[in-house]
């Protein structure tokens, strides 16, 4: 019962940030970001969040120290929004599953043109 509530509360919690980044954070370097997970401790006291940055290297790191200094005004709109007794404290966690999932598919590919030529003069002789 008590982990149905932690799983409801982490959906909660990740749309409302979502909404928050979307509409109410006003600072004008946090671009092209989405929340991509939320895990919350049994107990609700943490609350890490899964943040997937696009766009070139320098702006990904603005982003973040931007998406940093936010926290506080994200723990407070929690805590308002979602009518919790105690806000859980917001650690971010930056989600780099897209950049590896692409890392893994080039290998592939690249797997894929090697054996190609081989599959080829296998057949020529």
């Amino acid at each position: 019962m008590a982990r149905l509530r932690v799983e409801k509360v982490q959906e909660a919690i990740k749309h409302e940030i979502s909404k928050m980044l979307l509409h109410d954070v006003k600072d004008p370097r946090i671009q092209f970001v989405s929340v991509t997970g939320v895990e919350l401790t049994d107990d609700m006291s943490y609350a890490k969040i899964f943040i997937s940055m696009y766009g070139p290297k320098d702006k990904q790191d603005e982003t973040w120290k931007a998406l940093n200094k936010a926290l506080g005004f994200m723990r407070t709109e929690i805590a308002k929004r979602i009518r919790l007794r105690f806000a859980p404290t917001l650690i971010l966690q930056k989600d780099t599953s897209a950049e590896y999932s692409a890392h893994i598919q080039s290998i592939l590919d690249k797997i894929k043109q090697e054996e190609k030529p081989a599959a080829e003069e296998a057949e020529h002789e």
